[in-house]
């Protein structure tokens, strides 16, 4: 850098700039000296700047060099233009997966004649089984010259670990909202994490098309939510786009739909900006999600964030400045449309999949081998509920399961939480015994059930909250519940939420159903089997949500099971003659022929406290009893089948069933008086108000 000092003693004599037009000086003003500074050629260089002249002497101006070097710094940052990064996050039910399946097929990712089945992105089979997002999932479309990476994302607050971890990799996500419902818990959480990371947000009012649909509300609702989370004026400014994902119709107004998602493709294109990359910088590549395959090994899956990655490459795998290994990446893949393509380099600004790294870590950054270093950690939130795993110590052990032992217990729990980042798995007070924390009794229920299905064979303890001690205060996570539920079962649930020390805070009717949704903080060992009591008291018809607020003051002793448990009296078989009998005490687990311990529970009470029964007890095979052998048909729980009879039965005494509201209503007609057992009729005429013959 020149630096030319010329000085002037008089206060008000004037400044002449350098007529040569090939000369970029920068002019740095004092009241006593003039500055005439050779700087590089910058925008900064080019802006003309005043100070007014004062009678009194400031102190000298200095040329900052750093603050210049900041600059060309920031100004080395690039965008992509051919590039956008997108998540979609949504609360649950609210039509992320099937948004995603119309805009797979309107790019031409699948043939015209090609059998694609519903919600093709939920590939696990739990997934489907549930109707559930589980796992976050990556694919590609192009639109224009323009490759868009969409992740799909769980809808759960239980998996929200998922949500946390794939925002590191975009920079936009469409915001996919109920046109019914409006924002939600998840909705709320979602948007917050996407708010702090700065990113875009693209609203996307879903489900336009239903009868009750009510666009404006919705809007109103997601602005004052984009307020309370503390956005900015830009981020506040969002685009609105009103959609059906199933007709695979979107536009800029509720009343006038295009017949294809293209406005939502331009709002994309339009709202979300490019990856922000170094091009020239050394490799940095955050691996923000693991993926296992029987003959690549371990995959990592991230975004380049700077430099060029290319196959056989020798990079460096680091998780801090001090600990850092080095590795060869073997093979390399981009996503294109819906499958992994081979590449041999991927520039920084796309998500690509690096196979050759067999330890590689979910947090761990792959950088240049000689200059690299690393990008900051990735942090999810803590778990709230804990649960103890154990070995089977039954006597039926190893009848189920192969893998049986704390050994294989212990390595498949701690290869979990290398990819689940809200899981957390510490040693129990025994050997044999683990406590793994969730978010959820939702986030654990899934973890044992794709260990059952692997073949493991354990026991779990109940569900448990982590409390906290703040300032020698017991402090206890709370959540926010949101109930709804038609107008006739508001009472009885309003009344199930009171005992469980929950405070309604909102109270609200939504749409023309004649529903009333309810918003409560209630304490996390209140939501404990919270779910089927609340259907139960509402016939099926209430819908349960909650997300994590926060910890609070320990809420006093709340009573979440006011029944007790049917216990084997001794091991053995059960029985068709001794369930008959045990039925009546309560609600049965069991049915005939199941192997039963001593000890073993096998239903519920209907009375408070436990109690044994003999359910293995056998009618006594003498000639004594002159009376008919009793059946012992177990009862169902819920009436889902009928017996049909050859002959006629006339219909003289009736009585009104209901069938169980989550299997739809209808009506049966059972006969009590002609002969001694019920008769449960198919169908029946209705001829003048009576009923006829069958």
């Amino acid at each position: 850098m020149e630096m030319a000092v010329a000085f002037h003693k008089p206060l008000n004599s004037r400044l002449s700039i350098n007529p040569n037009p090939n000369s970029r000086r920068g002019l740095c003003f004092s009241s006593s000296l003039l500055f005439n500074c050779r700087l590089p050629s910058s925008p900064i260089a080019t802006t003309p700047f005043k100070f007014p002249f004062r009678n009194s002497v400031p102190a000298p101006i200095k040329c900052s060099i750093s603050t210049e070097t900041a600059k060309e710094k920031k100004r080395q940052l690039m965008r992509r233009r051919d590039i956008r990064n997108i998540a979609i996050v949504a609360h649950v039910d609210h039509g992320k997966t099937t948004l995603v399946d119309a805009m797979l097929k309107q790019a031409k990712v699948f043939r015209d004649n090609q059998f694609v089945q519903e919600r093709i992105m939920d590939s696990n089979d739990l997934e489907r089984e549930r109707g559930i997002t589980i796992l976050s999932k990556n694919t590609s479309i192009g639109y224009k010259d323009t490759k868009i990476n969409i992740i799909d994302t769980p809808g759960h607050s239980d998996f929200g670990g998922e949500v946390e971890r794939i925002l590191n990799m975009v920079e936009g996500v469409l915001l996919v909202v109920d046109s019914v419902e409006g924002p939600m818990p998840q909705t709320r959480f979602v948007l917050k994490k996407a708010l702090e990371f700065g990113h875009a947000v693209v609203v996307v009012v879903n489900k336009i098309d239903r009868p009750s649909a009510r666009p404006d509300y919705v809007i109103n609702a997601t602005f004052e939510l984009f307020i309370e989370l503390n956005a900015t004026d830009e981020q506040c400014d969002f685009q609105a786009i009103y959609a059906s994902g199933i007709k695979g119709k979107a536009g800029l107004s509720p009343e006038n739909l295009a017949d294809d998602l293209g406005p939502l493709f331009e709002s994309i294109i339009r709202c979300i900006p490019g990856p922000r990359i170094d091009k020239d910088g050394a490799l940095q590549m955050l691996a923000t999600n693991i993926e296992y395959d029987e003959h690549k090994g371990r995959i990592a899956i991230g975004r380049v964030h700077a430099g060029v990655l290319q196959k056989g490459m020798d990079v460096r795998v680091c998780t801090t400045e001090d600990a850092c290994r080095y590795a060869r990446v073997s093979e390399l893949f981009v996503y294109e449309k819906f499958s992994r393509v081979p590449a041999e380099t991927v520039e920084a600004g796309d998500i690509c999949a690096v196979c050759g790294i067999d330890d590689i870590q979910i947090g761990e950054t792959i950088a240049d081998k000689s200059s690299g270093k690393p990008l900051p950690a990735i942090k999810v939130e803590e778990p709230t509920v804990k649960m103890a795993f154990s070995i089977n110590t039954s006597p039926f052990v190893g009848r189920e399961g192969k893998y049986v032992t704390s050994r294989n217990l212990r390595d498949r729990l701690y290869r979990e939480i290398e990819r689940n980042l809200a899981m957390r798995v510490e040693d129990g007070e025994t050997a044999d015994t683990f406590i793994v924390s969730g978010r959820g009794t939702l986030h654990i229920t899934i973890l044992i059930e794709n260990m059952r299905r692997e073949g493991y064979e354990f026991m779990v303890g109940p569900p448990k909250v982590i409390n906290k001690r703040v300032d020698d205060k017991l402090q206890e996570p709370f959540e926010i519940a949101t109930v709804e539920v038609p107008e006739e079962h508001m009472g009885s649930v309003v009344e199930l939420l009171g005992k469980r020390r929950g405070q309604m805070f909102d109270m609200q009717g939504v749409g023309s159903e004649g529903t009333t949704l309810l918003k409560y903080k209630i304490p996390t060992r209140g939501l404990l089997g919270l779910r089927n009591a609340i259907l139960t008291a509402s016939r099926g018809t209430a819908i349960l949500n909650t997300i994590f607020d926060s910890y609070g003051p320990w809420a006093g002793d709340i009573t979440t099971r006011d029944q007790g448990s049917l216990v084997a009296f001794e091991e053995g078989s059960t029985t068709s003659y001794a369930l008959c009998s045990s039925q009546e005490r309560g609600q049965m687990f069991v049915g005939p022929g199941v192997d039963v311990y001593k000890g073993q529970i096998v239903g519920i009470h209907q009375r408070p406290g436990d109690l044994s029964l003999n359910v293995c007890k056998k009618k006594a095979a003498t000639n004594v009893r002159s009376n008919k052998e009793q059946t012992g048909e177990k009862k169902p729980r819920y009436i889902t089948y009928f017996l049909l009879f050859p002959f006629k039965v006339t219909l003289r005494k009736f009585t009104y069933l209901r069938k169980s509201p989550e299997e739809g209503c209808f009506f049966l007609y059972v006969c009590l008086s002609c002969i001694k057992c019920n008769i449960m009729i198919l169908s029946c005429s209705i001829e003048n108000g009576e009923f006829g013959q069958k």
